[in-house]
């Protein structure tokens, strides 16, 4: 499955004052084109099939450069929370590449999105049009009360012991707000966006996306504001694009910073309750819930900006995430962290004039656990290290499995000689069908499940040759950086 990235630049505030009291409110925009984001993906299809962001350019049929990072899917899911926005289904060929690195290709130019402009006019309209109105109804009441003698009504002076428990949405949401930070990133150009994170430890490392910080890698600017206002300069420890996930460090950090609590994503199940927390559209702090929908989802996604597709086999909620998002932490109802928001899938309408993807319930994070040690990796080496099975597998739209490739790019082997898939007996043309228990339906399927995984593992692979299925133990092999 593919979405999209959720974040955009936040544009400013619109000039245009708003209408007087007494006039009518204007109707909402409907039918908003999404100018960054193509049309949804079925998000019950097969994830391969779907492409990158607007990823609306086909790749050739021939196998993959095994050069790092893997090209995009046909379509990918916008990510949730800094600067990218929805993407929609386009043909794929038949190119591959490898379940480790992937081959070279070109993405088409991003499209200019209107930013947030339009929902901050739209959230001042609609202020502006209550206080008339109450202010008018205020008023014919009291003349009425005038012309009919002067009535008190007195009313209780106290609605009873307001308290929230512990394991209520409130309590979780008061007890991790303080722990979350909205993100402000912006290249030396000044191009940039908004998105979340969330104390890791206590010596200022904050966790979010890549895709939140990735403008502030070379030479931006980078700040995280806390809820309370405070807020500071940061900079970039270290960025896994491939994963999707980056490390911060604040400058002259507080000694008081309290890390949220990670949680075990494992032991997360369809159903339970979730909250989210982030800066949807810039509103920084905002809390909303939901549950588990699915586990395990393939995901492919990218920002719409010509960077290269991240892979997760996520989790999937129906807590409202919207640009802004991204970054930011999904919690269960005990406030442990279970997973980063990433991505969304979304229909092309972005709604609110802002001409982004919005919200329609199917969200996506990032799994804790395999977040968390991607980020201790990142604050250990600054580098991202990735598991891999040394061969190239096709990104063609399949339901069957994923298809190591007959050839490779350039000239390069499609199963890498001496590599963890040589050791394993798998040649080309072996069609990869299940990890494990997990079952593989495409190569991004495979790619994510993976990257699930650490170097060093050993998985059982099935596959099919000659029309017979086959098993075999394979033990991981690394790479080490996204280039």
């Amino acid at each position: 499955m593919s979405t999209e990235n959720e974040g955009t630049a936040v544009p400013p505030a619109p000039s245009a004052p708003p209408p007087p009291a007494d006039a009518p409110a204007a109707s909402a925009p409907q039918g908003a084109h999404l100018g960054s984001a193509p049309a949804a993906a079925d998000p019950y299809g097969p994830p391969a099939a779907q492409a990158h962001h607007d990823a609306g350019a086909g790749e050739s049929s021939s196998a993959p450069d095994p050069s790092w990072p893997p090209p995009p899917p046909p379509s990918t899911p916008a990510y949730g929370g800094d600067g990218g926005a929805g993407h929609g289904a386009a043909g794929h060929g038949g190119g591959g590449w490898g379940a480790g690195w992937g081959t070279t290709h070109q993405q088409p130019a991003p499209k200019n999105g209107r930013g947030r402009g339009g929902l901050v006019a739209a959230v001042l309209v609609a202020a502006l049009v209550a206080g008339g109105l109450g202010g008018g109804l205020g008023y014919t009441l009291a003349r009425e009360n005038d012309s009919g003698g002067s009535t008190t009504v007195s009313s209780s002076t106290s609605g009873g012991n307001v308290k929230r428990d512990p394991g209520t949405v409130a309590a979780v949401a008061a007890a991790a707000l303080p722990s979350t930070v909205t993100i402000e990133a912006a290249s030396s150009s000044g191009e940039g966006g908004t998105g979340t994170g969330f104390v890791f430890d206590k010596q200022g490392h904050i966790v979010t996306n890549n895709h939140v910080v990735a403008d502030a890698v070379d030479g931006g600017n980078l700040s995280a504001t806390f809820p309370n206002g405070k807020k500071y300069e940061a900079e970039v420890v270290g960025n896994a694009q491939g994963y999707d996930v980056a490390v911060i460090k604040l400058k002259n950090a507080p000694s008081d910073l309290k890390p949220l609590t990670l949680g075990n994503s494992d032991d997360v199940a369809v159903g339970d309750s979730t909250i989210a927390i982030g800066a949807p559209f810039g509103l920084s702090n905002t809390v909303t819930t939901g549950i588990i929908s699915a586990k395990n989802r393939p995901v492919a996604s990218s920002d719409g900006t010509g960077s290269k597709a991240s892979y997760m086999s996520a989790l999937q909620t129906d807590a409202s995430i919207n640009p802004g998002n991204s970054g930011g932490p999904l919690l269960d109802a005990q406030g442990n962290v279970i997973g980063i928001n990433s991505a969304i899938q979304s229909t092309s309408n972005g709604g609110f004039g802002t001409g982004q993807a919005g919200s329609i319930g199917l969200g996506f994070a990032i799994p804790i656990n395999q977040a968390k040690y991607v980020a201790q990796e990142l604050i250990r080496t600054g580098k991202p290290v990735y598991a891999k099975i040394g061969a190239s597998v096709s990104l063609e739209d399949t339901t069957n499995g994923a298809k190591i490739t007959e050839q490779g790019v350039g000239g390069t082997e499609p199963v890498d000689p001496g590599g963890p898939a040589d050791k394993a007996g798998l040649k080309p043309g072996d069609v990869i069908t299940k990890l494990d228990d997990r079952v593989i339906d495409s190569g991004p399927t495979l790619i994510g499940e993976i990257w699930t995984h650490k170097p060093g593992d050993e998985v059982t692979l099935t596959y099919e040759r000659g029309g017979k299925e086959h098993t075999t133990e394979l033990t991981l092999g690394s790479r080490v950086g996204d280039s």
